[in-house]
């Protein structure tokens, strides 16, 4: 829902209500995930998507009934191939919504959850229609027991998002939790021109994006406009010293020895999800070499992506960050990286927590 927090704050600023219908469960290959929303207004103005086009327009008239009526709703769309003009999701997944009203009686819950500038869940009864905001130590909204609260904040704490089944017999409660969580760090590493591509799809793709560089008269703001900061300082010092976690993607585009080799001693240490170094086959076995040489053990070794990037033929700086960004995808969403019209597998999996997997790393570059 915080993909149209925007919106949803202008209508909360106009004191307009409105319906939230949201993804709860899902199944097969369905086109949005857990948590997508779309919203209809008191006027009829629609935001969101929660099926890319299949069956919005019945979710819109649910929107408007529960806008009419006060009432929440839970539907289900899957695939029927009996009758080609039924409302169903073409791609033969299946999508469970909850649809409910936001009005004055439960406008400050959902207000709190969309503002939130910290970890935050908003929780919602899927019986009652009850909603409460939930932070790390503070709610808003209707009242739910100790065993919600401290599921919910175990939920924010790994971005969880889902339905919970709690307690039992006449005190069991089903509710649906959906966190929100800071966007996950993407830290680039020397201002060259294919960090400035790569910052631009680093903040396409979600991120928060961080470019460092030793040098001053290159790390500027004026050339990495898309980033969220630019830091001057030495590689390692700067990541020895600033919050990462099991989210954050290390892009190391140095190409000198002299940056690579401490930067990459710390990052193939570090609880990371990605870490990954330009360079030309032969800058990359120098590299290794060199870090064996300081005693860091393959184990650690076998981390590092490089070079980095799938094998997309790019040569460009733009198809260069297209080629890092696939493989940052792949490892990160448990992707394979080859063509999915040459692959069986499902195109949408469940991805959480993701494995690491082998994909091909075969950019190269002609300097050594």
């Amino acid at each position: 829902m915080r993909d149209i927090a925007a919106q949803l704050l202008e209508w909360h600023a106009a004191q307009q209500d409105y319906a939230v219908a949201s993804i709860i469960g899902i199944g097969g290959s369905a086109p949005r995930p857990v948590g997508a929303a779309l919203a209809v207004n008191s006027g009829g103005v629609v935001v969101g998507s929660i099926s890319g086009g299949c069956v919005e327009g019945a979710v819109y008239e649910l929107c408007r009934e529960s806008l009419r009526t006060g009432e929440i709703q839970r539907e289900t769309f899957g695939y029927s191939d009996s009758d080609a003009f039924a409302v169903g999701l073409t791609c033969g997944g299946t999508i469970e919504v909850f649809v409910q009203p936001v009005t004055a009686a439960n406008r400050a819950a959902f207000q709190a959850f969309l503002s939130s500038e910290e970890p935050v869940a908003l929780v919602r009864d899927l019986n009652s229609g009850a909603a409460m905001a939930l932070g790390s130590w503070w709610t808003v909204g209707a009242g739910f027991d100790e065993t919600v609260l401290a599921e919910g904040r175990a939920m924010i704490d790994t971005g969880a998002t889902g339905v919970r089944t709690l307690g039992c017999d006449d005190a069991e409660t089903t509710v649906f939790v959906e966190s929100e969580v800071p966007a996950p760090r993407m830290i680039i590493f020397g201002a060259i021109d294919f960090a400035a591509a790569v910052a631009r799809i680093g903040k396409f793709l979600g991120y928060h994006v961080t470019v460092c560089d030793a040098r001053p008269i290159f790390a500027t703001p004026a050339r990495f406009p898309e980033a969220d900061e630019v830091v001057v300082d030495w590689p390692d010092r700067y990541l020895a010293g600033t919050h990462v976690d099991a989210r954050t993607v290390l892009c190391v585009l140095t190409h000198d020895a002299k940056f690579d080799v401490p930067l990459l001693e710390v990052a193939l240490r570090l609880p990371v999800a990605f870490v990954g170094a330009m360079g030309s086959r032969r800058t990359h076995d120098d590299r290794l070499e060199r870090l064996r040489a300081i005693g860091m053990p393959e184990t650690e070794l076998a981390r590092l992506r490089s070079p980095i990037g799938l094998d997309l033929g790019g040569r460009t700086p733009e198809e260069t960050a297209v080629s890092i960004a696939a493989e940052i995808v792949a490892v990160r969403r448990g992707g394979s990286g080859v063509p999915l019209g040459a692959s069986g597998a499902p195109i949408h999996r469940d991805t959480v927590p993701v494995p690491e997997v082998e994909v091909p790393n075969a950019l190269q570059f002609t300097a050594g």
